[in-house]
């Protein structure tokens, strides 16, 4: 039984414990919210480096400081200055010991060379990319021959199988001798005929002076168009063999001596390279040369492998084969600088003589590898600046690749030398690329591009492409898309002129010069300001911006074009560009590489660091309008005539304006300090180049998809502004359906309304998909 007592106690002792209950009660909820300000303020940086933007009366949580802090400046002179002409020097020399054509040991030796020397100057990650790709080769044991034949089918000439040996310290048989990649091999004989520089217009004018070229060997000289391009239009003529060879009217200058005294291409040198006229691996177009590909037969392949033989020779021994050709004399624009009488042919000036073409170059499956070195961005790794070369060479390879291969491993030292001291790490990732196999038809860079096409057209700022980094000291030559050209100019703006004589006459920086030598002149009117080119097919640049989509630049410090009616540095894919050149006819102190390395280094870093990336969209539009007046100028009455609505052109251009300089007012009152909204118009910003790509591509050609600038498709050295609407209007005269023919246009015409009017829409506000003024 219990007792009061003990029922007293024991109501005292539940009080007591429901006390202690609520107090530790409290003290727990106090614990927990003093844990949560504590969390609060401890994980929150409140420190001077840290912000808190606001943004229309909205606080944003606390933001660091390297997230919205712009670029510091005082590293742009660091890096600049830290570029040494000497290591250039010194790189340059070791790059050109040895020819090392695609697919070789010696290119092997090489990728080696590259990556060991990335992993050195401390790089973040070093990859390499190898691709299994169709290369071609001369049969050294079975050398290829040109051959005059008399009426018994004697040999009365024959073509020496290797240039002559002029370099001092350089053996012929180090190298590969002369020959056209992917040339197919066979003995093809019939008479020969002249065809100037084997263009269209070419063949037009021998139809008019009543020269037949079927079934004919061809002799064309090099310049005005790619050599492929050349062998392209030869075949659809009947022609049954191609010879192509270098006129000292386009690579020498009477008086002024020729290698190893003068640049001047000497009479036995040749001009090796590739006539296929796709670019990547040719079995596996569109997708990437790895195991898994599918991969065509020869005869399949599309764009089709080239059907007639070729062969390159020099201009001592097209004179054993054009001083005794036949035919009436040419017209005078068709003379060239041998001392002979330029004839048409076809034959020769003994009826019975004939050419045969012995070629033995043959087709082989190798491994090529490009070499990707990385510095990854402190704050956006995810977005990409690109630096390329390509490393392959036809012999040794001074000019091109090895000056540019050269300035890219400065650069990409100096850069990484700032990375390693700590003091500077870019904002966004730099990407080094030595790319293999460009010589063939940028297969390299096309089969990385294919591979990662994903990657790349969602994180790449813009590509910079240093291929030939000097062939002269005139002035700096630029191809750029127009996002570009502001920044270009910054650039060069900032680089210490390498001329003395430039500087004494006032002229200080690379820009200066650049104004003074190539000023832009465009529909007849001077800009300016320096000329900048339109992107070709000629180097790696191409499936960037054709396949990705990405904004690209190509710099080139060049001689006078002006002053040389040259078609290229003379010295081009021969066996006599070689180091010697460089050093003792080019540029003997490496001042002008290290000013192309500054440029390009400043235009990189530009790129990578700029909080506002340095993209300007009203340039676009701007260059467009220019593009429409030289299309009108050309072909406006012919269009006017047959599509009803081409005055539309005219109006989505200005509309694309008006969009473009609304945005570029947003970016300059944008609230810098919410990097969400950086982002957004970064974004924008990176992504207007794709939004002139189409899917489909051009007709006729679905791997090249810019609907606004490409390579031509009568020659894919040179661009062409809206090139599927001129590639359709060429030759509509001759057109089997004309009609068919102008269907072709005015849907192609709707669809580059279309895109302008698409990219357009992406200036606007992110969710404004619809113009204000529908």
């Amino acid at each position: 039984m219990t007792s009061t007592f003990d029922l007293m106690q024991d109501g005292s002792s539940k009080t007591a414990s429901r006390k202690y209950w609520i107090i530790a009660i409290i003290i727990g909820v106090l614990a927990f919210i003093i844990g949560i300000l504590i969390g609060k303020y401890a994980a929150c940086d409140t420190s001077s480096d840290a912000v808190i933007p606001e943004k229309d009366g909205v606080f944003l949580p606390g933001v660091p400081d390297a997230i919205i802090k712009e670029a510091d400046l005082s590293f742009r002179d660091l890096l600049l200055t830290s570029i040494d002409s000497k290591n250039i020097e010194t790189y340059l020399r070791t790059l050109t010991e040895k020819p090392h054509i695609a697919g070789s040991p010696e290119d092997e030796d090489t990728v080696n060379y590259i990556k060991k020397f990335w992993e050195n100057v401390g790089f973040d990650d070093v990859q390499t990319a190898t691709y299994d790709i169709l290369l071609s080769y001369p049969d050294k044991n079975n050398p290829n021959m040109i051959e005059l034949l008399n009426e018994n089918n004697e040999i009365v000439y024959q073509t020496p199988i290797e240039e002559d040996i002029l370099t001092p310290g350089k053996n012929n048989t180090e190298g590969i001798p002369p020959f056209n990649a992917y040339s197919p091999k066979g003995i093809v004989t019939g008479q020969l005929v002249y065809v100037n520089y084997g263009r269209v217009e070419d063949y037009i004018h021998l139809d008019s002076v009543g020269v037949n070229v079927s079934g004919c060997v061809a002799i064309a000289r090099y310049g005005k168009i790619f050599r492929g391009s050349k062998v392209d239009i030869a075949q659809k003529h009947g022609v049954i063999g191609l010879i192509l060879y270098s006129d000292p009217a386009d690579y020498a200058v009477p008086g002024e001596g020729v290698y190893p005294d003068a640049w001047w291409l000497p009479g036995s040198g040749a001009q090796r390279g590739t006539i296929f006229t796709g670019d990547g691996d040719p079995l596996t177009p569109g997708y990437p040369a790895i195991s898994t590909a599918y991969r065509y037969e020869e005869d399949k392949v599309e764009p089709p492998l080239p059907k007639i033989p070729a062969h390159p020779i020099g201009y001592t021994v097209a004179e054993q084969l054009l001083v005794n050709l036949g035919g009436a004399a040419v017209t005078d624009k068709w003379k060239g600088d041998i001392n002979i009488t330029y004839r048409y042919g076809p034959g020769f000036l003994n009826d019975n003589w004939k050419v045969r073409m012995n070629i033995s170059t043959q087709r082989a499956r190798r491994n090529s590898s490009n070499v990707i070195g990385i510095i990854k961005g402190a704050v956006e790794p995810d977005r990409y600046v690109i630096f390329g070369n390509h490393r392959d060479a036809w012999v040794y390879g001074a000019i091109d690749p090895s000056s540019g291969t050269a300035v890219m491993m400065e650069t990409a030292r100096a850069m990484a030398a700032l990375v390693k001291s700590g003091k500077w790490r870019p904002r966004r990732t730099i990407l080094f690329c030595s790319w293999g196999a460009e010589e063939y038809g940028l297969i390299g860079s096309t089969e990385w591009v294919e591979e990662y096409i994903k990657n790349l057209k969602e994180r790449t700022i813009a590509y910079i492409n240093v291929d030939i980094s000097v062939e002269g000291t005139h002035s700096l030559r630029t191809r750029s898309v127009p996002l570009l050209y502001r920044a270009v100019y910054d650039a060069a703006k900032l680089v210490e002129n390498p001329n003395a004589t430039e500087i004494a006459a006032g002229r200080k920086t690379v820009y200066d010069t650049w104004l003074l030598n190539r000023p832009w002149k465009i529909n007849g009117e001077m800009y300016g300001s320096p000329e900048l080119k339109a992107m070709g097919s000629g180097s790696d640049y191409a499936p960037m911006i054709q396949r990705a989509g990405i904004s690209t630049v190509d710099f080139t410090y060049t001689y006078n074009e002006h002053g040389y009616n040259v078609s290229g540095y003379p010295l081009y894919h021969s066996q006599y560009e070689t180091f010697y050149a460089v050093k003792n006819l080019v540029d003997p102190d490496f001042k002008y590489h290290q000013a192309v390395s500054r440029v390009s280094a400043e235009m990189a870093r530009n790129l990578a660091d700029s909080l506002i990336l340095p993209l300007n969209v009203s340039d676009y539009a701007w260059n467009m309008e220019n593009l429409r007046v030289s299309l009108d100028s050309e072909y406006g009455a012919y269009l006017k005539g047959n599509i009803s609505n081409y005055d539309d052109l005219q109006m989505v251009i200005k509309e694309l304006g008006a969009e473009a300089s609304k945005f570029q007012e947003r970016v300059k009152t944008i609230n810098k300090n919410d990097p969400l909204l950086t982002r957004m118009v970064n974004d924008q910003l990176m992504l207007f180049e794709r939004t002139f790509l189409d899917p489909a591509g051009l007709p006729g050609r679905h791997l090249t998809k810019h609907m606004i600038m490409a390579q031509s498709s009568t020659d894919s050295y040179s661009g062409s502004s809206f090139p599927g609407l001129v590639d359709l209007l060429f030759e509509i005269d001759k057109a089997t359906d004309p009609n068919a023919r102008w269907d072709q246009i005015r849907q192609h015409f709707s669809v580059i309304l279309f895109t302008i009017q698409s990219a357009a829409s992406t200036l606007r506000d992110v969710t404004l998909f619809h113009s204000i003024t529908k």
